[in-house]
């Protein structure tokens, strides 16, 4: 593999957004966490270019289509958040997708707000990463929107609202978030420490009663869905429609 000085370009076989091999610019400067990312979606066969530093990625989006931008909020020459206005304004309508670490949490709702499709919060599961992209590229071409169906259940990722058969369901801010991590690996097991590592800051002295707690007031919230939050016991929990359980 060829090691990015600013950006390194990797050419693989390309498909349209419906096929399952994606034209990718990967957005980080931290070399562990781009090359872990960059040789995973590499390895999924993906189309990857690598830019660390911010300057480069908007030299990267206007010189070639992309079909998602994986973007770190703080990059050196210029930051995220800049990008993302800059791209929108002159719209250009690539899925982002960023990727923030966890004292940044906060500026979620202003990122999404000016144009990014989705977040993801360091440190993430590889496969969570998979599901978050397969997520935004199933929306249609062009389309700025951050509404997600399950089954009956409509979920704004910018708007941070929840519907049931088109009733708003009221959600606090970490039942929200809950729901995206489940959402985000909708079928699989998530485990009980991913929930708390992801869900509570580590300045906060909970314990796993507190998660539960979340699990439950969610699953109140969302009786009558179709999606279902299924305890897998020792392990953790399971977002899937009803329709698909045994």
């Amino acid at each position: 593999m060829t090691r990015p000085a600013g950006r390194a370009m990797v050419a693989f076989p390309q498909k349209s957004r419906s096929g399952s091999t994606m034209r990718l610019l990967l957005a980080e400067d931290n070399e562990d966490l781009g090359d872990a990312v960059y040789r995973h979606l590499k390895n999924a066969g993906h189309s990857v270019e690598w830019a660390q530093r911010g300057d480069a990625v908007l030299d990267a989006v206007r010189a070639e289509p992309y079909d998602a931008l994986i973007l770190d909020l703080m990059l050196p020459g210029r930051d995220g958040i800049s990008i993302i206005e800059e791209l929108r304004r002159a719209r250009n309508a690539i899925p982002i997708l960023v990727v923030t670490a966890r004292a940044e949490i906060d500026d979620k709702v202003s990122l999404l707000d000016r144009g990014a499709d989705d977040y993801l919060v360091k440190p993430f599961d590889l496969r969570e990463l998979d599901a978050r992209l397969r997520a935004i590229l199933r929306r249609p071409a062009g389309r700025m929107t951050s509404l997600v169906t399950y089954g009956d259940l409509t979920v704004d990722l910018a708007g941070h609202s929840v519907a049931i058969d088109r009733h708003p369901v009221e959600l606090s801010r970490r039942e929200f978030r809950l729901l995206e991590i489940l959402l985000a690996r909708m079928g699989s097991v998530v485990p009980k420490e991913r929930l708390m590592a992801q869900l509570f800051s580590f300045d906060e002295m909970v314990s796993i009663n507190a998660l539960e707690l979340y699990v439950s007031r969610l699953r109140r919230k969302l009786d009558g869905a179709a999606l279902e939050i299924v305890t897998i016991r020792g392990v953790g929990y399971v977002a899937r429609l009803a329709d698909d359980g045994e």
